[in-house]
């Protein structure tokens, strides 16, 4: 019997760390990947939401808070996290105070 993968959004606006994550995740999850946060809005309404959302906060046009703000009333029961190499502290700490975030993880 086949169990179906959670479905999981990863964005990120560096193609190595979209690599690097897919590989790392690919057998547990059914991981889909957006190069930028105008293109995960384009890919999170194609597919009607995802229950997980991993979003870079540093990315051109549009940082991963901001990508929050933007899709939260929409999509509101997904879980999101913040996957960060640096940290706007006031910035992420609002989001999570705010309910938008459901945690934040600091790159390596």
């Amino acid at each position: 019997m086949s169990v179906e993968k959670l479905k999981l959004l990863y964005i990120d606006d560096e193609p190595q760390n979209l690599e690097l994550f897919t590989c790392a995740f690919k057998r547990e999850y059914n991981v889909v990947c957006a190069s930028s946060a105008s293109n995960g809005i384009d890919i999170l309404k194609e597919h009607n939401g995802f229950p997980v959302i991993i979003v870079d906060q540093r990315m051109p046009k549009m940082t991963g808070t901001e990508f929050i703000d933007e899709i939260k009333a929409d999509f509101p029961d997904a879980v999101i996290i913040i996957l960060t190499a640096y940290v706007d502290h006031d910035a992420l700490i609002e989001a999570i105070n705010a309910g938008r975030v459901y945690r934040y993880i600091i790159k390596p």
